[in-house]
């Protein structure tokens, strides 16, 4: 048959290349043309002209029309009848696709001129619009984005060129997609929570925001079944301005019976070392009334020690705040202009000073920049006392007796911040590791309280009392959990309370001795009645067999009860006598425990609960702050029922994301000073 010049040629070969599903090859005169069936642009299709061109046009005709697949599809069954190319591939389609509506991927490799890694697919699955709006609204609860994103304009343009499809939803249809994924997620946490053998302990946060308004953070701590130690935030609660302490005890309650916990919860931790001890006791008589809490609940109230090594240290940088403000007068005027610095750094350089530091200022709101700003500046004591002689204009001149606080109050510094920093920048802060850094505090108080300068031994005596009311509450905690270190044991007890307790600490280290073994007998009493049969919540020893038809079930009860005593005093004695583990670098409590679960079963229940008790509660960027925590403006802008979503789904999602760092579960909403 004839053909005319514009329409489609017969070719004397197939076009093998799967680039020819997209151009239709037609010949004018002697000359063959391959046209685009997306955008009939007309390229050379001579056999000597290759396929490169062709395929660099489909990339750039594809991104400039935006072809969903389902228009690729239409677009070649419009040209089917003038185009025998396009009718072949379409010949290609199987019944079975056509009724699924489903297209197999088609796969474009471009040539060596493309870079290697620039692949595009002209099909895929169907499109889900339901899906892609779950996608998005867990994309803006994992990465802490804005509701309000879903109507920007940007956000937008590159939706729709990704994916034409998409139709658009409002913020507010996006924040009831977030409650969705939220309420679903809850219940996994809650299913996950309550199959732990283990309790819980339970950190008490309080938030506020810039338009003071207070929030209440709950976060569950605990050492899973794989001896990892994890935690999860369970409630983020906006409190009523109307909320007295009574109702603050109620609402922790309240969170409480709504996870089922109150019967698996250990101790529970607040950030703030003098809150009001009756909410505290408010909460142990409820829980107390479902069941004992554990060695009468001795270690029930924990308080942070982070929060009051922060305090202790704001204590004295006011009682020192005319020294620390002559210090910043001192360094701003030597910084005030160059010829000033070089003046300073030639006078440095005459007196002998070799440090090569240079002065800063600090940041009045984060209080360890002041000790690096008191530390370099005592470097230059001389050339600043020599500044004094040589400048009048010089007014911010310390006297001797400022230069003698302000290195004592570095050195104190210097201590606490070494400290917070190893609080902070554990990866995995288990109860064990605070025990020796407070005891170093305790003694080290004790030292600067003997100071012969009066405003030195006063201000120490004033931090001695804020955290001799710390030491009260938590030093059987500190201690129990130091105990449990196979490394230390009753050993490291035993070392510090002789420097602290002098003459007495005998009676003191006897206090802590006869504290663990309440604890363990409690445990052991509960070990009973699981193998009685008689589950406490929250323990996390196996019962025994409940199959009716085992008639031995009795002898099993007479075994336990008649060796219980015997066992239980060997486990925990067994393991205070056996040597300390040699201290190394390399150390892993958990994995230590894991290992030595069937040693000591007991033993391992108790370490479990009480290692993962968090003996501070504060996150590394405001370890050093002198303010609390505070929300960002935009969270705390949201109704309460979003905001606790938002905040809680995004800890669940990170989890399981393995992208999570719980020591600053909460840093995105922090309000930058």
């Amino acid at each position: 048959m004839e053909v005319s010049n514009e329409s489609a040629i017969k070719k004397p070969k197939r076009l093998t290349s799967v680039v020819w599903n997209h151009f239709q090859r037609i010949r004018k005169a002697d000359v063959c043309y391959a046209v685009c069936v997306h955008c009939d642009k007309k390229l050379s299709g001579s056999s000597n002209s290759g396929t490169t061109h062709l395929r660099n046009h489909l990339m750039r005709c594809l991104k400039r029309s935006n072809y969903d697949v389902s228009q690729l599809l239409a677009a070649k069954k419009k040209k089917k009848d003038t185009s025998l190319s396009i009718a072949n591939v379409n010949a290609n389609y199987d019944e079975t696709q056509r009724k699924d509506e489903y297209i197999k991927p088609t796969i474009i490799k471009f040539d060596h001129e493309q870079r290697k890694d620039e692949i595009i697919s002209l099909g895929s699955c169907r499109f889900d619009q339901e899906q892609s709006r779950l996608d998005l609204a867990r994309m803006i609860i994992l990465h802490g984005y804005p509701l309000t994103m879903v109507e920007h304009v940007g956000f937008k343009i590159f939706v729709k060129n990704l994916q034409p499809l998409f139709e658009f939803v409002p913020n507010s249809s996006i924040e009831v997609s977030c409650i969705e994924i939220y309420m679903k997620e809850k219940q996994k946490a809650y299913e996950m929570i309550n199959r732990l053998h283990g309790r819980i302990n339970l950190a008490v946060e309080m938030w506020s925001s810039p338009e003071n308004a207070e929030y209440l953070c709950l976060i569950a701590h605990y050492i899973d079944e794989d001896w990892k130690l994890q935690q999860k935030i369970l409630n983020f609660v906006t409190l009523d301005s109307s909320h007295t302490e009574d109702m603050l005890s109620e609402v922790i309650i309240n969170c409480l019976m709504e996870w089922d916990v109150e019967c698996k919860l250990f101790a529970m931790t607040f950030d703030d070392c003098f809150a009001d001890d009756d909410i505290v006791l408010r909460i142990k008589d409820r829980i107390s009334q479902n069941r004992p809490l554990l060695s009468n609940g001795q270690l029930f109230d924990v308080r942070s020690a982070a929060h009051v090594l922060n305090l202790i240290v704001q204590d004295a940088m006011e009682t020192i705040r005319e020294v620390t403000e002559k210090v910043r007068g001192s360094v701003r005027y030597v910084k005030s202009s160059q010829v000033i610095q070089g003046k300073f750094n030639e006078i440095a350089q005459q007196i002998g000073i070799s440090s090569q530091k240079n002065l800063v200022l600090d940041l009045p709101t984060r209080w360890n920049s002041t000790y690096f700003m008191l530390e370099t500046v005592i470097g230059y004591k001389s050339a600043f006392c020599f500044l004094q002689e040589r400048d009048p204009a010089y007014t911010s001149a310390l006297t001797d007796a400022e230069w003698e606080w302000a290195s004592s109050i570095t050195g104190y510094l210097k201590l606490f911040v070494e400290i917070t920093n190893i609080f902070s920048g554990d990866k995995c802060p288990t109860a064990n590791i605070y025990f020796p850094e407070i005891c170093d505090v305790h003694i080290q108080l004790i030292e600067w309280c003997k100071n012969p300068d009066d405003f030195l031994s006063s201000m120490a005596s004033k931090m001695k009392a804020k955290f001799d009311r710390y030491w009260s509450k938590c030093s059987l905690a500190l201690a129990v959990a130091a105990i449990l270190d196979p490394r230390f044991k009753m050993k490291l007890v035993e070392y510090y309370y002789s420097q602290i307790y002098g003459s007495t600490a005998l009676d003191r280290i006897k206090e802590v001795s006869d504290g663990i073994k309440e604890l363990f007998n409690a445990y052991s009493i509960c070990s009973t009645l699981v193998d009685q049969g008689s589950t406490l919540p929250g323990s996390s020893l196996p019962s025994t067999s409940t199959d009716s038809r085992d008639r031995l079930k009795g002898f099993d009860k007479f075994l336990h009860e008649s060796s219980q005593g015997q066992s239980a005093i060997s486990d925990l004695d067994k393991y205070l006598e056996e040597p300390v583990f040699p201290r190394n670098c390399d150390f892993n409590i958990l994995n230590w425990w894991k290992v030595h679960t069937p040693r000591y079963p007991i033993l391992s229940m108790m370490a479990r609960d009480i290692l993962g008790t968090p003996m501070s509660t504060i996150a590394p960027e405001l370890a050093f702050g002198v303010g609390g925590r505070v929300l960002d403006s935009y969270r705390s802008s949201l109704n309460p029922d979003t905001r606790q979503a938002l905040i809680c789904t995004r800890d669940w999602l990170q989890v399981e994301s393995e992208d999570h760092n719980p020591s600053s579960a909460l840093a995105l909403y922090v309000e930058a000073n």
